[in-house]
């Protein structure tokens, strides 16, 4: 057992978002000393670094909205259904008021090295001011999707015009969203993900030329967003304690039930009208409340993906543009749904052009735009909607050593190895919220990562109640455990495609590898085998 060192601080959590704010405050609550540590200036994570035109929620306002569910910000109004992101961040910004946790935090400040400390059972932290500190707990709250991806085109330091990731959009001089301004110029976005479908709409309202380059489509759905009425959000606040109630019993905390039938059991008619109401219904209704069967059965599947390609050709004029947006790679709902408004329709516009960069790949940038093909794009502004490196890519950038000076990404090399997705054996004392196979990565992470928050607390404050201090899974426990997440999501249709929750690794002798990061049992038995673990004395854990 180690020797007990007194550390600078009880815990350290990474991250402003919406739960990284929340674990901190529930630790202060609960007696502990905390740092927050955030690149930012400010808190709000995700909301904070987003700010693209038409970056929104996909989730309702209303049942994402935690701090107004629980009781913290209990009268914040929603304006619309699905809030844009500078709501968002007026409602992150609300909460931590109301909480007064930028106490506790450095912002504009980054974690560069997290050691465990094997004689003194504390965690060595060096921030990338030079800072050097301890902690006894290391919590990560860095977030699913946070670690930008972008691709190494040759060239691309060539380019003259503007270039620059959609999480990182150009700021004026107060630190605001730029507005740009793209009348009259040639604008490039590459990708076509969840992002994208949200820049390319309103890009084109204005740009001389908008060239979308695209290297695999989406099936995409329409949002539906709406403003809502005063009428409507005084009903929904009365509903507050029922709304969260309702969402935690769901898979994914949104506030859909899938249908208990399987496909086959609904005749056509029938079951047509049931698609069709589904994709007129706002939200993910479409992906989340049709019949349970949609990622277990190849065939239940390709009669729903028939039928949204089948409005994908209704929506785009011209039919070769249109069998170019309809994914063949990959089954309906494998990968995330990007929510769209009018995307479809964009691509009737003349000044838009849909360009295939996986047949032919962009060769390299020059100063005046990309060359593909031989042929030269001219550009004035480049846009990387190109996604993120999912869940573990924000750690992978932190050098995170546990026993015996063991790195974390050489660890989970092949894949994350956890207990409950919350600990990984030979990191003690190291917990990561919504990270890999925990219950909420793969969920309404602004309800589910702050359930997650409130059972780490409970733990620490068990641990800290029976005089322990330190805590690491059992090789068993996280053997079981992780066996369990990889057969799980195996049998599901999301086990062969390439989502931002699968981590594919190729191998020297050619092999490839392909694990998730997801855990997809659903948040009610997640959260009830959490509940077992706890009222076990933490059963599975190596307590000290």
């Amino acid at each position: 057992m180690p020797t007990i060192m007194n550390p600078d601080y009880d815990a350290v959590v990474i991250g402003a978002g919406v739960t990284g704010i929340y674990q901190t405050y529930l630790l202060d609550q609960n007696g502990m000393s905390v740092l927050g540590v955030d690149a930012a200036e400010d808190v709000g994570g995700t909301w904070y670094w987003n700010r693209y035109p038409g970056c929104r929620l996909d989730t309702e306002s209303y049942a994402y909205g935690y701090f107004a569910l629980k009781g913290i910000i209990p009268e914040w109004r929603w304006s619309e259904n699905f809030a844009a992101q500078p709501e968002m961040l007026r409602y992150v910004n609300a909460a931590a008021d109301k909480m007064n946790i930028r106490r506790f935090y450095k912002f504009r400040t980054k974690v560069v090295s997290a050691h465990y400390n094997d004689d003194g059972n504390v965690w060595d932290i060096r921030l990338d001011d030079g800072t050097d500190l301890t902690c006894r707990y290391l919590i990560s709250a860095t977030g699913p999707l946070s670690a930008s991806a972008m691709p190494d085109y040759k060239g691309l330091d060539l380019f003259q015009g503007e270039a620059f990731h959609s999480s990182r959009w150009p700021r004026d001089a107060d630190g605001k969203p730029r507005n740009i301004d793209f009348s009259g110029k040639r604008v490039g976005v590459i990708g076509t993900g969840a992002t994208g479908v949200q820049i390319i709409p309103i890009v084109a309202e204005t740009a001389q030329d908008l060239f979308v380059f695209q290297r695999t489509p989406n099936w995409c759905t329409p949002l539906g967003n709406s403003a809502l009425s005063d009428e409507e959000m005084d009903l929904i606040k009365a509903r507050f304690p029922t709304v969260l109630e309702y969402v935690k019993t769901t898979p994914t905390a949104f506030p859909y039930h899938r249908d208990t039938r399987k496909t086959s059991e609904v005749p056509e008619p029938e079951r047509t009208a049931f698609f069709e109401a589904l994709y007129d219904r706002p939200g993910y209704g479409i992906w989340l409340s049709t019949f349970r069967d949609l990622l277990l059965s190849k065939e239940s599947n390709k009669i729903l993906a028939d039928f949204v390609a089948g409005k994908i050709r209704q929506r785009v004029d011209d039919p070769e543009v249109a069998e170019k947006l309809i994914p063949v790679d990959h089954p309906f709902g494998a990968k995330r749904v990007p929510m769209e408004t009018n995307y479809y329709e964009t691509y009737n516009q003349p000044n838009v052009h849909l360009v295939d960069i996986k047949t032919t790949p962009i060769e390299e940038f020059v100063a005046q735009g990309a060359k593909i093909g031989g042929e030269i794009y001219d550009l004035d502004v480049i846009i990387f909607a190109t996604g993120f490196d999912g869940i573990t890519g924000s750690l992978d950038r932190i050098d995170i050593r546990g026993h015996d000076g063991v790195r974390l990404i050489d660890a989970w090399v092949d894949g994350p190895s956890t207990y409950l997705g919350l600990q990984a054996r030979g990191f003690p004392n190291f917990y990561t919220l919504v990270g890999p196979h925990n219950g909420s990565a793969f969920c309404n992470v602004g309800v589910c990562g702050a359930l997650q928050a409130e059972w780490v607390t409970q733990m620490l404050c068990y641990m800290k109640a029976g005089n322990y201090s330190y805590a690491q899974p059992t090789q068993a426990a996280e053997k079981q455990w992780t066996d369990a997440v990889y057969a799980d999501f195996a049998r599901t249709l999301m086990a062969d495609t390439n989502a931002w929750w699968v981590k594919v690794t190729h191998k020297p002798d050619g092999t490839t590898v392909r694990r998730t990061l997801v855990y997809v049992g659903g948040g009610p038995e997640y959260r009830k085998r959490c509940e077992e673990v706890a009222y076990g004395g933490y059963e599975g854990f190596e307590l000290a």
